[in-house]
């Protein structure tokens, strides 16, 4: 029963078992449930960070479960790693400054983070590949994606630093 939970939660109720891309399916599926809880359901930010808390948590128990049988210790049919990855610009961008987002604004950085998290993810820039090739379990799989989302936020931080100094 828990290592049939365990499958569902990690390939995030099936989309990692998709043929094709399944880690761009999911940090897609992340920015659309992203999306839908903060600006149609109009969630609290702090329940939203308790349920990423708590996912985040559950994630190494269940990655290291569901890989254990595997001799790939980062099959591509996890993707519960891109959702933590993709949710941590998102979210950060929805608590900060205070101020209201529009749903068009929103949309619009909801897609560059979503690029950039990906390129990051697919690149592997240190130390995304650090993690990625040195720790070969659920720590390994969490944390590259963990560090991606980190690169979108200093990516976009050092934009918007740039841009007030040259744009005035």
């Amino acid at each position: 029963m828990i290592n049939k939970f365990n499958t569902l939660f990690v390939t995030m109720i099936g989309i990692g078992k998709i043929k094709m891309i399944p880690g761009t399916f999911g940090s897609l599926a992340t920015v659309i449930i992203l999306y839908i809880l903060f600006h149609i359901f109009n969630i609290s930010s702090n329940l939203i960070l308790l349920g990423l808390v708590i996912i985040f948590i559950y994630s190494f128990s269940a990655v290291a479960n569901h890989i254990e049988n595997f001799e790939d210790k980062d099959p591509r049919e996890i993707v519960i790693d891109e959702f933590i990855g993709q949710s941590i610009p998102i979210y950060l961008y929805e608590v900060s400054h205070g101020t209201e987002k529009s749903p068009n604004e929103a949309i619009i950085f909801y897609a560059i983070c979503f690029i950039l998290f990906r390129f990051f993810d697919i690149r592997k820039p240190f130390p995304v590949s650090y993690f990625d090739k040195n720790y070969k379990n659920s720590f390994g799989v969490i944390m590259d994606d963990v560090c991606a989302g980190l690169y979108v936020v200093l990516s976009l931080i050092c934009f918007m630093f740039l841009s007030s100094y040259f744009i005035q």
